[in-house]
């Protein structure tokens, strides 16, 4: 389950997997409708009667992204073929053409003809039902198309188009599809089919002993034959190499537009710094501002749901450590996402789909026959934290001015409201893992954080009366923080408080790796004794004790668990709780050596990422594989957010 290769502009999003099949295609959002949906599009090779897919076992491969954009680079070789290829890919960065150039390479020693066969195996709108393929000769070109949907596939070869093409029925009447027409070499012809269908093209190259030629393949994603037409016609006439290198200039200035100094870390987390913000960009809807968790689709095939979401929660935490680094244009629109999907009664539900509608849920409205709110109640208080970094960094009064009445506002009066009178804590509302109700540290720090936003919100717009509130209702939270959620006993904070049957609390000792919200929102500082013994016991008691390392989420950690033995290894090590423990060592650093922990921590980020700088969720705790989703947008925003406040630290100390 990764994406090596992951290419965006905002509206189409493409991943690539680690055999270089296109996996997913997304469009006309972000995360929403994967046109290709479980199966895959690919490419294969056919030179001296032999044919051999990318995704033989026989082609050597190296994946990388060219530098500091979103260009592919691979280099492939099949040394029983005698062929050696390079690939550069990239999607447009604001038109919606995704281009692949391949420099094939003969390594033998007489002339031969090479021919390069591209599969399309799509399923318009998540549907195999009623889609068509057809070969149009007013094009030169093979497209898909159902309703306000076309997917067309075009490209050169020595400046040859191309050299035949097919279509036909796939997965259906005992048709496998038309990529089997392609293994001998050569295809149909068959200018037509409808209904579960896919399409097959290919071009011919003629190369000298030992000599070279190039393959120019585009795929452009349009909602009519028109637009269609005219991006096809773009990418001749402005020729997709010159595409290519704008495509390539374009990313390598973004990433770069704010200068930044990385201190004396290594080149491999300035490299994953920048590559960690290319790939949160590809994940935030250019139209609607979501930003979704992830979108390698294979999750599907263990819990028959995925990460193509907008979690509040996530989003709130992306947008906050984009607004740091000066990138606050990419998560502005997030803000007007939020402010409308809010409820009336002024929180933000589970999660949403990229177009603003909710999403699916496992949170109930009633349980044990009495009726609760199905919240994380961390998510909305987030947003309001993360506007507050907004206006902490930008002082964009208008729009903060906007945000106030449409989404603070509202929202800090339900967090002011939602309190349990006895103990000063937030109600029970689920967990930041979103797997069980209850009283949480993590939540209650968030509550106090965005209570206290909200009020200085307040006093900017000059209510009195709301200040007063959200100030007095932000210390009864602290006050329930410390009086409530310290365990005296075990001398640390405890994760909260589970709801019995009954309705009634009880304590949960349970180590919990997200207690470092206490210092990370200021409810107490990171040098706190109470805080530090926390952290410590976090420290020791959630490190996966192999040779992969990496902080737990929590003991006995559920989700896709691996081992049972929990004194060595309490749940696979993720990547956002070890970047935490990170964060800690930061905020608590009194002299540069104190920061010699968090930059190791930092560079078992770096080297737990793909060799393409890909980060997963968690790792299997013996092999360091990715486990879950890759890329995680999550694990990006807090590699990048730990290196800037490492790089703060160290300027401070020095």
């Amino acid at each position: 389950m990764v994406r090596p290769l992951v290419f965006g502009n905002g509206q189409l999003l493409i991943n690539i997997d680690a055999s270089l099949n296109m996996r997913d295609l997304y469009f006309p959002y972000v995360g929403q409708l994967n046109h290709i949906g479980g199966h895959f599009c690919s490419f294969g090779i056919w030179a001296d009667g032999r044919f051999s897919w990318c995704h033989d076992a026989r082609w050597e491969k190296q994946i990388s992204y060219k530098p500091d954009t979103l260009v592919g680079e691979v280099l492939m070789r099949n040394r029983g073929m005698q062929l050696e290829v390079l690939i550069n890919d990239a999607v447009h960065f604001t038109d919606n053409i995704y281009i692949k150039k391949m420099v094939i390479r003969s390594l033998a020693f007489h002339n031969r003809e090479v021919r390069v066969f591209f599969t399309h195996d799509f399923s318009i709108d998540e549907s195999e039902v009623g889609d068509t393929a057809v070969y149009n000769p007013e094009l030169s070109a093979v497209y898909h198309y159902k309703r306000n949907r076309y997917f067309l596939t075009n490209g050169r070869a020595g400046g040859e188009r191309i050299y035949e093409f097919t279509t036909g029925v796939k997965r259906f009447g005992g048709a496998e599809g038309t990529w089997r027409d392609a293994e001998d070499g050569k295809l149909a012809n068959n200018p037509i089919a409808q209904g579960s269908v896919d399409s097959t093209i290919s071009f011919r190259l003629r190369l000298p002993a030992h000599g070279e030629g190039t393959v120019y393949y585009w795929l452009v994603v349009a909602k009519n034959y028109v637009e269609m037409k005219k991006l096809d016609a773009y990418v001749v006439d402005r020729t997709p190499a010159r595409l290519i290198e704008r495509v390539e200039s374009f990313w390598r200035t973004w990433v770069n537009k704010q200068v930044m100094d990385f201190a004396h870390l290594p080149q491999k987390v300035t490299d994953l710094y920048k590559r960690s913000l290319l790939v949160i960009r590809t994940h935030i809807d250019r139209n609607t501002g979501a930003i979704i968790a992830a979108s390698d689709s294979d999750i599907l095939h263990f819990n028959r749901d995925h990460y193509n979401y907008m979690w509040p929660r996530d989003g709130a935490l992306i947008a906050s450590v984009a607004i740091k680094i000066g990138y606050e244009e990419m998560v502005k629109q997030f803000f007007y996402f939020c402010e409308n999907a809010l409820t009336d009664r002024g929180f933000l539900l589970h999660k949403y789909n990229p177009d603003g509608s909710v999403g699916s849920s496992w949170h109930a409205w009633v349980e044990n026959g009495r009726p609760q709110l199905p919240i994380q109640e961390d998510e909305t208080a987030l947003v309001i934290c993360a506007l507050w970094d907004y206006y902490e960094h930008h002082r964009d009064l208008n729009f903060v001015q906007f945000c106030y009445r449409g989404f603070i506002k509202p929202a800090a009066d339900f967090l002011a409201g939602y309190l349990d009178n006895d103990l000063g804590l937030p109600l029970p509302s689920y967990d930041l893992w979103e797997e069980r109700r209850g009283i949480f540290t993590y939540t209650a720090a968030t509550v106090f954080a965005a209570l206290q936003a909200a009020g200085r919100f307040a006093e900017i717009m000059g209510e009195e009366e709301e200040l007063f509130r959200y100030q007095e209702a932000a210390q009864k939270v602290w006050q329930g923080i410390i009086d409530h959620l310290y365990d005296e006993e075990s001398r640390r904070f405890i994760r909260g408080f589970k709801v019995r049957a009954d309705g009634s609390y009880d304590k949960d000792y349970t180590l919990e790796s997200s207690c470092y919200a206490l210092f990370a929102f200021d409810v107490l500082p990171a040098d706190d004794e109470r805080v530090v013994r926390t952290m410590q016991a976090i420290e020791d008691g959630l490190w996966v004790k192999t040779g992969v390392g990496g902080i737990a989420r929590y003991t006995d950690d559920w989700y896709l668990q691996k081992s049972k033995d929990l004194a060595n290894v309490p749940g696979n090590p993720w990547i956002i709780c070890t970047l935490w423990l990170a964060k800690w060592h930061i905020a608590k650093a009194k002299k540069t050596e104190d920061l010699d922990k968090p930059g190791q921590l930092l560079e078992w980020a770096a080297n737990s990422a793909l060799g393409t700088g890909v980060l997963p969720e968690q790792l299997h705790p013996y092999t360091g594989e990715p486990v879950s989703v890759t890329p995680l947008t999550w694990s990006h925003a807090t590699f990048i957010d730990v290196v800037y406040d490492y790089v703060k630290m160290y300027r401070k100390l020095t």
